[in-house]
């Protein structure tokens, strides 16, 4: 009775499409926290806490250091054009957004305070926070808004944000309404448009509408944090920001140590100089069963995509994509290279924990004579020689290893050609860049809420990181209809035709989506983070020896 209860309690606050994700929860095709998740993108703010579905943490002590050990940034720190993990990091102790994507509760209001679709989801409003200032002490206004993402969407930015929005939104999109409204006219319709100003775009970052592309000088944002001190190479230390529009940041300062190498890290945490670092399995391996440290995880949509260039020989035929696919033991490369902490994937960029996923559609599995007879057919039975390009990064070399042993029982003669990450990437763009231009190819792909960016960039016709050079107007044709789809059940519909066809040509491969971790000392709690490696701080506690 109680499960009924809460279903007359939701039903009916927004219509139709709201209805359809309360008839799934209600059926138990989707979890209580998934429909939270739904409520957010549709805009229901308040869903949550009328429910009594996540709401705020608890607070512990106050006062305190933090102290963060992080990799070096790749360049200068800026949020138009960052990239690299180390950056977003100090980056979300002062900056923005105007949704935060939660790894618990999905989309959760920040500096806008709720938004809305008509009825084609090609128009997006969203009702900004109202008293919310940079730490310069100015207000926030729908005009600061407007030019944050006129400058992400302008290619004379030089923003990193640019392959994110293509397609979906242009020059002249983001509009003034009032000075506490925005609208977003986009390119075409996009149901899940809300992901794409949320944190999930980590250049999404709300600036003063004057920005000139000096940030490591003020770090003028909005969050609760605000600069102490910046020493390029070294490191940064922020403070609680006391005219913070939210709840006070629980400790006093924020120090983070920039480190070159990995170990150091790792000794400095073992060492009590360092509270907080990144995880790896190596890290991992070295504070295993240590009762003074811990890993904290959260699932995520991140994978190692492997691509295959449908407009190269070898792999212009499909049925030696295939091949190649099936030699791989998906729950082997789980178990083993990643110790349990993934999902196993099924070569399309739907990860189970996206909603709109079709869990019917059959999971591909090792099977070496169906690839065997499946390269006879294509005129290759004793198999074939390829290159594997790839960065050094991760745990992408060792995986490129597993990948050249698996293919071997085929016949498949895989040689590898790992690169530093900067010679893998180039110019990042067609032509002059190893991952765009190899026959074959590993790339990490971090986490997105929504396959949405996975979708168009890596494998749409036009996209900017299509890799695998796939082609295909059927693919391009399902991608619109999934755009339109206003309600999960339109949405997995699409996402199951989708997902097929990507099975059945096989551009890439994606054998598991990773979880993110952390390793933390056991005297915090609190510390949170997003899969995109936003590092969020403010209500970290020390624990009382």
């Amino acid at each position: 009775m109680t499960k009924r209860r809460d279903i007359d309690a939701v039903r009916n606050l927004s219509g139709d499409i709201w209805n359809v994700a309360v008839d799934e929860y209600q059926g138990g095709f989707l979890k209580r926290r998934d429909l939270l998740k739904y409520a957010a993108l549709l805009g229901l703010t308040g869903f949550a806490a009328a429910q009594g579905l996540g709401g705020a943490r608890a607070a512990g002590a106050g006062g305190g250091t933090v102290r963060v050990g992080l990799g070096q940034p790749t360049k200068a720190i800026d949020p138009v054009s960052v990239t690299d993990p180390a950056s977003i990091g100090v980056i979300s102790q002062v900056g923005e957004y105007l949704i935060l994507d939660d790894p618990k509760d999905g989309l959760q209001p920040k500096l806008a305070l709720s938004w809305e679709a008509n009825e084609t989801a090609s128009r997006w409003t969203f009702k900004l926070r109202p008293g919310v200032k940079f730490h310069n002490g100015r207000a926030v206004t729908a005009s600061d808004v407007v030019a944050s993402f006129e400058r992400l969407v302008d290619p004379a930015s030089g923003s990193s944000a640019l392959s994110a929005y293509k397609g979906i939104l242009s020059k002249g999109g983001a509009k003034l309404v009032d000075d506490e409204t925005v609208a977003f006219d986009l390119d075409g319709p996009n149901s899940n448009f809300p992901f794409y100003v949320s944190s999930d775009v980590y250049n999404a970052v709300i600036l003063p509408a004057d920005y000139a592309g000096d940030f490591e000088k003020t770090f003028n944002g909005t969050g609760p944090f605000k600069l102490e001190s910046f020493r390029p190479k070294q490191g940064a230390s922020f403070v609680r920001n006391e005219d913070y529009w939210g709840d006070k940041a629980l400790p006093d300062r924020v120090e983070i140590k920039f480190f070159d190498d990995e170990q150091a890290q790792v000794l400095a945490l073992q060492a009590g100089q360092l509270d907080v670092i990144p995880s790896t399995t190596r890290l991992e391996l070295a504070i295993e069963g240590n009762p003074n440290f811990k890993l904290l995880s959260v699932q995520a949509s991140s994978h190692d995509q492997v691509h295959l260039r449908t407009d190269q020989a070898p792999f212009t035929d499909k049925r030696i994509r295939r091949a190649l696919a099936l030699t791989i033991d998906r729950e082997a490369v789980v178990k083993g290279l990643l110790k349990g902490r993934a999902i196993v994937g099924n070569d399309t960029p739907f990860a189970p924990i996206f909603p709109s996923a079709d869990p019917s559609v059959p999971q591909r599995k090792q099977d070496i004579a169906e690839a065997k007879r499946l390269l006879g057919e294509a005129g290759v039975p004793n198999g074939f020689e390829v290159t594997l390009t790839t960065e050094r990064a991760y745990d992408i070399p060792d995986y490129a290893v597993i990948i050249q042993n698996f293919a071997r029982k085929a016949g498949i003669d895989v040689k590898l050609n790992v690169l530093p990450q900067d010679a893998y990437y180039g110019s990042a763009t067609f032509g002059s860049s190893p991952w765009l231009d190899s026959v074959l190819g590993i790339t990490d792909y971090g986490h997105r809420g929504t396959p949405d960016i996975f979708l168009n960039a890596t494998l749409k016709s036009s996209g900017a990181w299509n890799a695998a050079h796939f082609n295909n107007p059927a693919y391009d044709a399902l991608l619109l209809d999934y755009s339109k789809a206003r309600d999960l059940q339109a949405q997995r519909l699409v996402a199951g035709k989708i997902q097929t066809l990507l099975l059945d040509e096989t551009p890439a491969i994606i054998s598991y989506f990773s979880q993110y971790s952390r390793i933390v000392s056991s005297k915090v709690e609190g510390v949170r983070f997003t899969a995109i490696s936003h590092l969020l701080l403010d209500r970290v506690s020390f624990v009382q020896a």
